[in-house]
């Protein structure tokens, strides 16, 4: 990854600010006063590596600031500074020790941030996986919901979602589920018997005969399908009709959900659908196409 440019004076008010790749920070001890005035004077006349954009400073008495540099030039090994962004002094600073986050991971960082009750005006700092430092300044990651019907659980699309931001360079995301049970849809109907899609749903234990759609029953029961508008058509095709149905669609399903929203359809095979605010990729979606849709919601 390249290094980004920090516009040094743009920064102080940027949310979800992560520098990356993170070594750029340098976390270095400093012993005075931790204030505007002092910092200009320490940082007038040092000088920094060349791929030195943020220098986070702490003190024997875990003060810390958050400080970022603009170089005068950026050929040599070390450069002397051109001017200074304060991003953040001490009471503006939240230290955390977490040796399992990874520091280059955005939305790690500020899921991390939000669970330590971090607030949109402050500045972590993460000692993270591999002793290394990393910050995330006035974080205050996107939401996106993701609808997905139980079972299985935990919903595949979620957790794919979840796999993508492990390792994805990402903004900050943060993923919410909002679970459709399809046991308490069927519950509504008092059938003969159901006919869902396959055994791997999860869906063997309801409170009428179960029969399953992808073994292809010889007998048509007098059941109720629990399915989507591809099941339909496969029944269409199975038996030449159109049995009571329980949709079971996340798309069709779909709650009214302020904010951005991740769900999936089986009536969509190689491609992905992303109009305003709402993603939806395919039933077999790959970690990729789950990757390529967070993107796409994640763009202004």
């Amino acid at each position: 990854m390249k290094n980004q440019i920090f516009k040094v004076g743009q920064l102080k008010q940027q949310n979800n600010f992560v520098p990356l790749p993170y070594r750029c920070v340098s976390y270095q001890p400093y012993e005075g006063e931790l204030t505007e005035k002092y910092l200009l004077v320490f940082f007038s006349s040092r000088e920094v590596y060349r791929r030195t954009d943020i220098v986070v400073l702490h003190r024997k008495d875990g003060a810390h600031a958050v400080v970022a540099i603009e170089r005068k030039n950026e050929n040599g090994l070390f450069s002397k500074i051109n001017r200074i962004e304060i991003i953040a002094l001490p009471d503006k600073c939240f230290f955390i020790h977490s040796p399992l986050t990874d520091p280059a991971n955005p939305s790690a960082l500020a899921q991390l941030a939000l669970d330590h009750g971090v607030s949109k005006e402050q500045t972590a700092i993460i000692h993270g996986a591999f002793d290394h430092i990393n910050i995330i300044h006035r974080p205050d990651p996107l939401l996106i919901n993701v609808i997905e019907v139980t079972p299985p659980e935990p919903p595949k699309l979620f957790h794919m979602a979840q796999q993508v931001l492990s390792y994805a360079q990402l903004p900050p995301i943060k993923l919410n589920l909002i679970s459709i049970d399809i046991r308490q849809l069927a519950e509504q109907s008092q059938p003969e018997s159901f006919l869902v899609p396959c055994r791997s749903g999860g869906l063997d234990q309801l409170h009428a005969p179960i029969y399953f759609l992808d073994e292809r029953p010889e007998h048509r029961e007098n059941w109720t399908l629990i399915g989507c508008e591809r099941s339909l058509q496969f029944h269409r095709h199975y038996y030449q009709d159109e049995p009571p149905r329980i949709e079971m669609c996340p798309k069709q399903l779909n709650p009214v959900i302020n904010g951005k929203v991740l769900l999936k359809c089986c009536l969509l095979e190689f491609d992905i659908e992303c109009e305003q605010d709402r993603a939806v990729v395919p039933w077999g979606a790959d970690l990729t196409m789950v990757e390529q849709a967070l993107g796409l919601l994640s763009e202004e």
